[in-house]
């Protein structure tokens, strides 16, 4: 497999001595509102490619997409799962987009992945390990599933880290690609023109994950770089809050064009770095790297909270309570991680601008020292 594979690459004929065509069933563990976005997605997509030959490894999709929701009381209304599969609108967190009728909201995490051979992960990081202890548990993945990650940030043991694809397929013995690009979830439910780029392990992997989600508003490009795709989406959060701040502050697009170029140049440095297979251009050439970065330091989230973090003097629990609904920044909890490692590895002067973030995060720096020494 080329290092960066093409369309053509994909569409490539292969030899059908001894393979199979198996009908592929998705299901998509978690609905926040990137997690419903791409369920949307791929249940558009399993309604409509219902037989295909074309990638000489599977033969179609089955017709309902299982998406796994955290259950819990709507006010008024009864259970999320109930509201969404009567409405086929996830009010909490993606109001007034239509789902389809075959995305079908389980609150029960084994029955969501029974029979599934195509697993997309979206939970917020902080609760991977316990949905990762319940799908490796005997007998609840089905024979050949395989697994794609779209969760943003990185595990720290100490002076090792860790990808989100590399603890998925060291947990559940399965192969795990990662997407991961200029995706703001409201665009992009919105049918609003994008890219993404997943980085895959194999080219079967990158076939099945480019028909799951690709489409006429949705453009997916397969790399064969799952470390430096799985890291662009966990370390641009971490300047995302650097170009939060400069909002809260009142700078302006010069600089907060400085900062996203230095943050840029650290990400690609600390990708390669310590995790040296992975590719440069990866950040410079595809939607999960410099394209994904600018989004989201204009659109995004972390952004939106940092400059009210600045602007207001909460705290980021409070920010995420009243302006996320509840979710999660996951911005905060890398820039921590990121911060923790550095300084294990003692390496905290050659990233100056991650560890003034989380100064600025967690132990009250001055937010204006975020220019110094950079």
């Amino acid at each position: 497999m080329a290092p960066y594979v093409t369309e053509f690459d994909l569409y490539e004929p292969q030899s059908t001595n001894d393979l199979q065509y198996p009908i592929q069933k998705i299901a998509i563990v978690g609905s926040g509102s990137w997690g419903t976005a791409l369920a949307r997605i791929a249940a558009l997509n399993a309604a409509e490619k219902k037989a295909s030959f074309i990638f000489q490894i599977f033969s179609g999709f089955d017709h309902e997409v299982r998406m796994w929701v955290r259950e819990r009381e709507i006010p008024g209304q009864g259970l999320l799962t109930e509201v969404i599969n009567s409405t086929h609108e996830n009010h909490r967190y993606l109001p007034d987009v239509s789902l389809p009728h075959n995305l079908v909201a389980v609150p029960d995490l084994v029955e969501v992945v029974k029979g599934a051979t195509l697993i997309v992960l979206v939970v917020p990081h902080q609760f991977l390990t316990p949905v990762l202890d319940e799908l490796s548990k005997p007998g609840v993945l089905a024979p050949g599933a395989r697994a794609i990650s779209a969760i943003k940030g990185v595990e720290v043991a100490g002076d090792e880290i860790y990808t989100f694809p590399w603890l998925i397929e060291k947990k559940l013995g399965i192969p795990c690609s990662a997407l991961g690009g200029a995706n703001i979830a409201m665009e992009v439910a919105q049918s609003e023109f994008c890219e993404t780029t997943i980085g895959v392990p194999s080219s079967d992997d990158a076939a099945l994950w480019h028909a799951v989600f690709d489409s006429p508003m949705f453009r997916v490009h397969p790399i064969e770089d799952v470390a430096g795709v799985s890291l662009s989406g966990a370390l641009k959060n971490v300047v995302a809050l650097a170009a939060g701040f400069v909002d809260g502050m009142g700078y302006g697009g010069n600089t907060k064009a400085a900062i996203l170029r230095i943050g840029l140049l650290e990400m690609a440095a600390f990708t390669k770095e310590f995790f040296p297979s992975s590719s440069s251009l990866t950040f410079s050439h595809h939607s999960a790297g410099v394209a994904d970065l600018i989004t989201t330091s204009f659109g995004g989230r972390n952004r939106k909270c940092a400059e009210a973090f600045i602007k207001s003097g909460k705290s980021f629990a409070q920010l995420e309570h009243e302006l996320l609904k509840g979710q999660k920044l996951q911005g905060v909890v890398t820039a921590e991680e990121i911060y923790k490692f550095l300084q294990a590895r003692g390496r905290t002067e050659g990233y100056p601008l991650f560890t003034k973030v989380y100064k600025i995060s967690f132990e009250g720096m001055d937010p204006k020292t975020l220019f110094d020494d950079l």
